[in-house]
């Protein structure tokens, strides 16, 4: 193991060899460290929590050397998985200061960003990516090959199969309830920029037709000139999903965007 001397580990866990942590991290009773796991500096490992533990695959080699990396400032409560990744050299990654709450799994080669708040018990399939200050609420289950845009806040037992854009909000069965604007507010976007996002959810939200192409014809015009509403646009040219979308009937309607 490798360790700065100002770490805490308790005498029952155990942190295997060729793990590697930053100064400052508190590991608690009964924590796995899994070898080839990378923690960063201040990083607080509860009770029973499971880092590095082989990939949930039928097909996986367990001599195949992967591994798990979790950014600063993280913490990660009770009863915590985070599955090292499939492929020889990669890692499942989990960026700075997030916080997973108790019995939460982060499956196979999944890429968390920085600030996420993953709620107690969600489940996520292998290579979920999450988006920087996502939200996802309790009992959330995410499919494999998710993609979660930034800003973007999941409702309590959710079920997600398709892609979220960012700076939204879900629920339910894929099912787009509106803007995050509260979590826009708190990151402090400029009002200009918060407002073409809602132009931009409108421009999406409004017309029956395949998303891809809206989005990349809406980037075209050049009209959407801010950071955060070129990158809502941009999310549509990704991933191996379908998306979520708002219910028909209900989106002039959806939390609060006029």
């Amino acid at each position: 193991m490798t360790s700065n001397s100002s770490n805490q580990i308790h005498p029952t866990a155990i942190v295997q060899e060729g793990a590697q942590l930053g100064g400052g991290c508190v590991i608690h009773a009964y924590a796995v460290i899994g070898s080839n796991c990378t923690l960063g500096d201040r990083v607080v490992v509860h009770p029973f929590a499971v880092i590095g533990g082989d990939p949930q695959d039928i097909g996986f080699k367990p001599e195949t050397k992967t591994g798990v990396r979790i950014g600063s400032q993280t913490v990660i409560r009770e009863h915590v998985t985070v599955n090292r990744a499939t492929k020889p050299g990669m890692s499942t990654e989990v960026g700075d200061s997030c916080f997973l709450m108790t019995g939460c799994h982060v499956a196979h080669d999944c890429r968390i960003g920085n600030h996420v708040i993953i709620a107690n018990a969600v489940l996520m399939g292998g290579h979920v990516h999450i988006g920087d200050r996502a939200f996802l609420g309790g009992g959330a289950v995410i499919h494999q090959f998710c993609r979660i845009g930034e800003s973007v806040m999941i409702g309590g037992g959710a079920r997600i199969s398709g892609d979220v854009a960012p700076f939204c909000m879900a629920t339910e069965r894929n099912t787009l309830i509106g803007l995050n604007l509260v979590g826009m507010r708190r990151r402090g976007i400029k009002k200009d920029a918060f407002n073409e996002i809602k132009r931009v959810w409108h421009v999406l939200n409004e017309p029956v037709g395949n998303l891809r192409d809206i989005a990349a014809a809406t980037l075209l015009t050049g009209e959407f000139g801010s950071t955060e509403a070129r990158t809502f646009l941009e999310f549509y040219a990704g991933g191996k999903r379908g998306f979520a979308r708002t219910r028909r009937g209900s989106r002039d309607e959806a939390a609060g965007v006029e």
